[in-house]
């Protein structure tokens, strides 16, 4: 089975994917618990804090008791490693993990990998590996034109043409760097949770709070995305993220939500950078 690691700025989330028909987890593994629609062959996933100074051999312990939790051996279940990162020190880290411990084929998302995908940025290298990886999932997914809006530590907006090409997008801080810097600086203002509150017009501090910053970026993925459209005629809307389950149900233009798209992506780089025997 596939090991897909995500690594981003905030959290990390990992993933097991099927590659072949039977190639499926232990008769005694716990199965995954409910969750949103997931990619199909994807079969277990869990979501971490990003720690930027752990070592591979740290990486590659976390990875063994969290399949050993779930009741699986991971010398015996994982064939082969996806990796993409944001963070260049856990890119090292967790390339040297697959190398020492896992005796499988490993393809890092960077300049250079098989992607599948013309990517018409001016300097190509300088696109984010998880955003490629979000439009090769979503344009696999749902065809083009279409739009990623990824709610992380950054919210992006990446737009992919009608043949499959990356054509670039925008970038804006994330929801919770900007609830960071507003407390940081107000100091009457308290951390909230981000849930909806009962309407946009707050009648307390902790509702106009939560409705400045859901409705707010809510409104800020509908316009960005209106923009896009200008350009480009009408797309298919995906988010992904950390933060899109609060987000996305509150926008009048996503129209699906892809909690694992990034995983999606990093499987299908895999298989076009590793063929199985006879293929």
């Amino acid at each position: 089975m596939l090991l897909a690691i995500d690594v981003g700025n905030t959290e990390t989330v990992i993933g097991l994917f099927a590659l072949e028909p039977g190639d499926e987890p232990p008769a005694g593994a716990r199965p995954a618990p409910p969750a949103p629609p997931e990619p199909a062959g994807l079969s277990h996933h869990w979501r971490l804090s990003t720690v930027d100074d752990r070592t591979e051999d740290e990486l590659a312990l976390l990875v063994s008791e969290l399949l050993d939790l779930d009741g699986m051996d991971v010398a015996e279940v994982v064939t082969g490693i996806a990796v993409c990162s944001s963070v260049p020190r856990l890119t090292t880290a967790t390339r040297r993990m697959a190398s020492r411990w896992f005796d499988v084929p490993c393809v890092v998302l960077e300049p250079g990998t098989r992607s599948g995908m013309p990517i018409l940025y001016d300097n190509p290298k300088e696109v984010g590996p998880d955003r490629i990886a979000n439009a090769i999932a979503a344009h696999d997914l749902y065809g083009g034109p279409c739009i990623v809006v990824d709610l992380g530590t950054a919210t992006t907006f990446d737009a992919i043409s009608s043949d499959g090409e990356y054509l670039g997008g925008a970038i804006a801080p994330g929801i919770a760097i900007s609830m960071d810097a507003l407390f940081h600086h107000a100091a009457a203002l308290r951390r909230v949770e981000l849930v909806e509150p009962r309407s946009v017009i707050g009648r307390s501090t902790v509702e106009s709070i939560q409705s400045g910053a859901l409705y707010g970026f809510a409104a800020q993925v509908d316009g960005m995305c209106r923009r896009i459209m200008d350009e480009l005629g009408h797309c298919s809307v995906v988010a992904t993220g950390g933060l899109s389950e609060v987000v996305a149900p509150l926008s009048q233009t996503v129209e699906h939500r892809e909690p694992w798209l990034t995983l999606h992506g990093l499987r299908l780089v895999y298989e076009r950078n590793v063929r199985p025997a006879g293929h």
